[in-house]
């Protein structure tokens, strides 16, 4: 296999054994498999010492259209205990995992934890940073571009590889985090994430979602409306945080910005009220503003990079998804029937019949977290009607993806059209709305699909890679983040999801390693100049957090 799926430094080696396994390992009452591209009657299952702990027999599966290969199957469900184990069958050896209850805590740690890695505006302590601490940055205040006035947008998450911050995208990362601690609390009342706020009486995950609401809060102008970005006008270079000392500009209103900020806060108000309540209150008062500039201003208003800049775009065609989301989080928190009203004539007639916007849970299409909140909104007025039909088009979505895994070698839900940017983000979101129609329509069908989708991330996929840092022997280890490569340390900050495998080749540096003819699946290349492929980004990490968060509860019951 040529090495052009792997970074300058070999980080990742080429003769890694073509046996692939989830490599942070099974829950135990799991079905757990590992794939293998080569023929072979037999498999075994060995502890760290060699000693033969299980055998069973090797199925071949068949040609796999995404990866193309020739698939076999090693299916090991019945081995049900505890430990670290590997596979091995025909010479080789696979990766090493673990089976057990708890499989997955670290990496839901380290996932969660990412967030905080990402804190723009502060320094980062060595007491919870470790050795990944770093000097304040982007401090000084902001230009309001194409004025004098400035203003003061300190705080939030980089976004991305970057070090810009982007209004819709951190907009969504929240609303997945507040919607996986809405529905799953108990996963997050003793994660201790060693943060500055932890021991507060706040859940952890909350005062980290805090940061960047703040920052959020800050983006509002006085008539509701929100501004787009904070950005440079240019990306900086590979240096440090602290290093980048260019200008900072906040760029135009755009009103699906302003609808995702009016949703989120309205969302956020009435979580966070049992344990803060003036700042509920704030975010409530937010919410209403920006709804208020929304109904003021019916038409698109949209955004494009002025000329000389060059960050994140995060352009979208059209804010009906954004306006449908915000009128449901409002009637969820207000009970106020012009918003339900509102919701149902977007539902009647906002769409075109394009019953996915109604399924989609972001970042450029949102309407899904819309659909979820008036599925969940307790208030009386709600149309049961609606509720019901969006729960069944959940469900459609969910049987439709779980075909598409089952026509996957490697249980990825995924056609080639799937692997685009981002297609690790596609990955877990086919796994929150797994989740999603189990819990509506009470099929456990739907559960195994969920763990699934998390074995193709963590390894069980034909290129072997972890495709999230610090979790796996064959893992991503250079990402495109720029800590990650001016920090002078080795190891990546852990808990980080990487893009992945891109068919499209969207920079030229994968286009130079990466022949057109590759499958999906293999489109791939561990190097941090590859942006299309390997960078990271919040709205990566936050559905993958809400599955780790749902099979935090589900896998203690295992």
């Amino acid at each position: 296999m040529s090495n052009v799926f792997f970074d300058g430094k070999n980080t990742i080696p080429d003769d890694r054994p073509q046996i692939f396994v989830d490599q942070a390992g099974y829950l135990p009452g799991s079905r757990k498999t590992a794939v293998l591209t080569f023929p072979s009657d037999m498999f075994s299952i060995v502890d760290e010492n060699g000693e033969k702990h299980f055998e069973g027999a090797v199925s071949h599966y068949g040609m796999d259209a995404c990866s193309g290969d020739d698939v076999y199957t090693a299916d090991f469900s019945a081995f049900n205990r505890s430990g670290s184990y590997r596979i091995k069958a025909g010479g080789m050896t696979s990766a090493l995992f673990r089976i057990g209850k708890g499989v997955y805590n670290k990496l839901f740690r380290d996932t969660t934890k990412a967030f905080y890695y990402l804190r723009c505006g502060c320094a980062l302590d060595e007491k919870y940073a470790g050795e990944y601490a770093h000097e304040a940055c982007h401090t000084s205040e902001a230009t309001i571009f194409g004025t004098e006035e400035k203003l003061d947008v300190s705080g939030g998450w980089h976004d991305a590889g970057d070090y810009g911050r982007y209004v819709t995208a951190g907009a969504c990362a929240c609303a997945q985090l507040l919607y996986a601690y809405k529905l799953f609390p108990k996963a997050f009342d003793e994660l201790d994430l060693n943060i500055p706020e932890s021991g507060s009486g706040i859940p952890d995950i909350l005062s980290e979602i805090k940061y960047e609401l703040e920052w959020l809060l800050k983006m509002q102008r006085a008539d509701g409306s929100v501004y787009h970005k904070a950005t440079t006008m240019r990306h900086a270079p590979f240096i440090m945080p602290e290093d980048d000392k260019e200008p900072l500009y906040v760029f135009p209103v755009s009103s699906m910005a302003t609808a995702d900020v009016c949703a989120v806060c309205a969302l956020a108000a009435g979580i966070y009220r049992p344990f803060d309540k003036a700042f509920s209150d704030r975010l409530a008062k937010a919410a209403k503003l920006s709804y208020k500039w929304l109904e003021e201003n019916p038409d698109f208003l949209g955004f494009w990079n002025p000329r000389g800049c060059d960050t994140g775009l995060y352009a979208e065609t059209n804010d009906v998804d954004n306006r449908y989301w915000a009128a449901a989080e409002m009637f969820t928190l207000t009970g106020d029937k012009r918003y339900s009203a509102d919701f149902v004539k977007m539902y009647n007639e906002g769409f075109e019949r394009d019953d996915y916007v109604r399924v989609a849970l972001g970042y450029s299409v949102i309407g899904g977290l819309g659909s979820l909140a008036y599925i969940l909104c307790e208030r009386e007025g709600r149309e049961n009607s609606i509720a019901s039909a969006l729960k069944e088009q959940f469900s459609n979505e969910a049987y439709w993806l779980r075909d598409k895994s089952k026509n996957s070698g490697y249980g990825a839900s995924m056609e080639d059209w799937d692997y685009y940017w981002g297609s690790n983000m596609v990955l877990m979101q086919h796994a929150m709305k797994f989740i999603l129609a189990a819990m509506f329509t009470g099929n456990n069908e739907f559960y195994g699909y969920i763990e699934e989708q998390l074995h193709v991330l963590l390894g069980r996929n034909p290129l072997g890679i972890s495709y999230v840092t610090g979790t796996g022997e064959y893992r991503c280890r250079s990402p495109h983040y720029r800590p990650s490569e001016a920090d002078g340390i080795e190891e990546s900050i852990p808990g980080l999801v990487i893009g992945g495998p891109n068919r499209n080749l969207d920079d030229p540096y994968a286009a130079s390693l990466i022949p057109r003819n590759t499958p999906p699946m293999k489109c791939f290349v561990d190097h941090k100049d590859c942006y299309s492929l390997n960078e990271v980004t919040i709205y990566w990490n936050s559905p993958t957090v809400f599955v780790l968060a749902f099979l935090s509860g589900y896998g203690s019951n295992e």
